[in-house]
């Protein structure tokens, strides 16, 4: 077939050679649409079985659920939810491929089998769920409801973690994500999987997902009867588990370490030994499969120990290592008394007090006065409240019990002071500039300095203020109508003074407001 002047024989031949290569082309054509149709027979005969088995199942779940509620109850419920979400789009399924059928003229023959040979062009689905480079109205009607039924199944399995790798796998099943073609263009999922393809081959890619439906359902069925271990990833099994860096650490120090998850193995070793010594296992795992470890810790200072655990794998002697480290301190002889904000006890006050004893826990611990010269009151976790009587100074002793059943005793004395008188403040403020109607409006009141930590009220019952030469008496903590009415009046630059302020809170007393607030 080269170029130049040709016989009429050779070109008989060409034409001869055209001819059976476009014949065997065709042959090859029949041949691959016919493989298709038996890949689509094959797929809608495995779609019967596994609808068999999964009714099975579920049968078995819901026999399961009425025997033991507590156990099944919940699981026959997904089941059920996730049988209906699959049922309802394996129709809809079946409803695209009726669809195409019906587009392309194509009916089964008696039995049950559609003219496979037939179905090459792609032109029915190309024209309904494409336009052009874009997805038609029907085209993305598909793509939303395979997104649908991907979100349903996932709503029934929620956020339980032991659905967590079950979730994984099936995301990819129906995963819809752009595909990049031959030449590295990405195209829709619908585009790539169906746009130019013969009609067969996209018949049986709906076949094929109703496959992909099935499978779920049958992995989700065993999921919820417990027959799938793989599937199902639980962590009640599992605690956290604190492995510090050291045993004890002193105080200021930073906590090291670190929270892993993990699980006791609740295996028999066959042998422990722990600094050089077997240990008897029969006193020494629990029910859980951990051992209790049992040995004098030695002198004061930082401290390591190790052994191995002996276990049987496969006939044979498997050592796990153990190693660990600890801290020994001293034992104290000493206890922390904390008064919050201070360090002496006010009179006829609630001080709150914070008690700890190094190596003992805060309900092992006991607070009480020498002579009964205050009123506590335990709040827990170390807190109390303390509220001395009279006297200049008070002893506290601190009692506790040391995990051993040893005794531990301590006392602290404080100095008893007369509570702190308060600081008046008028809106807010000891003195300065302010407009004749924040003045109007403002109130005195009293605090005390927060340094001490007392947050009780004061109440202001009374005061006078001066208005240049005019002064006025108010009841409460706010200007009588009297003082307003002269104040509006007053020119710019007049200086208020209040003074005589009767006030109760811990202390009790009358106080004069600091230097004088100009109107401004």
């Amino acid at each position: 077939m080269a170029g130049g002047k040709v016989s009429a024989r050779q070109k008989m031949i060409n034409l001869m050679y055209l001819v059976f290569i476009a014949m065997m082309a065709m042959q090859m054509s029949k041949e691959v649409l016919d493989a298709f149709g038996r890949f689509e027979s094959k797929f809608s005969e495995s779609n019967q079985i596994a609808t068999e088995k999964n009714e099975a199942l579920l049968a078995d779940l819901l026999t399961k659920a009425e025997e033991k509620p507590q156990e099944f109850a919940v699981s026959a419920n997904k089941a059920k939810q996730v049988n209906q979400i699959s049922n309802e789009f394996i129709a809809y399924l079946e409803g695209l491929k009726i669809e195409l059928a019906k587009a392309g003229k194509w009916e089964r023959d008696e039995q049950g089998r559609l003219p496979f040979s037939a179905m090459e062009k792609p032109d029915v689905l190309d024209q309904m769920w494409f336009t052009g480079d874009k997805l038609s109205k029907p085209g993305q009607a598909v793509v939303d409801r395979i997104e649908k039924y991907k979100t349903d199944i996932k709503n029934v399995l929620g956020d339980d973690i032991k659905y967590k790798k079950s979730i994984e796998n099936f995301e990819r099943r129906f995963d819809l994500s752009k595909v990049a073609n031959k030449d590295g263009k990405k195209l829709d999922w619908l585009d790539y999987n169906f746009k130019g393809f013969p009609a067969i081959a996209s018949y049986t890619k709906l076949t094929a997902m109703q496959n992909d439906v099935k499978i779920t359902e049958n992995n989700m069925f065993n999921l919820f009867l417990g027959n799938t271990l793989t599937e199902a990833v639980s962590l009640k099994n599992y605690k956290a588990i604190v492995l510090a860096d050291k045993s004890a650490f002193f105080a200021g120090e930073k906590f090291q370490g670190k929270v892993v998850l993990g699980k006791y193995a609740n295996v028999t070793p066959t042998n422990l030994v722990v600094q050089g010594k077997e240990v008897d296992l029969t006193q020494a795992i629990d029910s859980t499969g951990a051992a209790t470890l049992d040995f004098n810790v030695g002198s004061v200072g930082e401290k390591t120990f190790d052994g191995q655990f002996t276990f049987l794998e496969d006939g044979k002697p498997l050592e796990i290592p153990i190693t660990g480290n600890y801290v020994v301190v001293p034992r104290p002889d000493a206890s922390s008394v904390e008064v919050v904000g201070r360090n002496t006890l006010f009179r006829n006050f609630n001080n709150k007090v914070i008690v700890s004893v190094p190596g003992i826990s805060s309900n092992s611990v006991s607070l009480s006065t020498a002579d009964n010269n205050a009123q506590i009151s335990d709040k827990g976790n170390g807190q109390y409240e303390i509220r001395p009587k009279q006297g200049q100074k008070i002893d506290l002793i601190i009692s506790g019990d040391f995990s051993d059943g040893s005794k531990f005793t301590d006392r602290k004395e404080f100095f008893i002071r007369r509570a702190p008188e308060p600081t008046v403040l008028f809106n807010g403020k000891e003195t300065g500039r302010m407009a004749k109607r924040t003045i109007q409006n403002a109130a005195v009141s009293a605090i005390y300095p927060p340094a001490y930590g007392i947050s009780q009220n004061v109440a202001i019952t009374s005061f006078k203020v001066k208005i240049g030469a005019r002064t006025f008496e108010c009841s409460g903590n706010r200007l009588s109508q009297e003082a307003k009415n002269y104040l509006q009046r007053a020119p710019v630059g007049f200086d208020i003074t209040i003074k005589d302020i009767l006030y109760a809170g811990i202390t009790s007393g009358t106080k004069t407001l600091g230097p004088s607030i100009t109107i401004n």
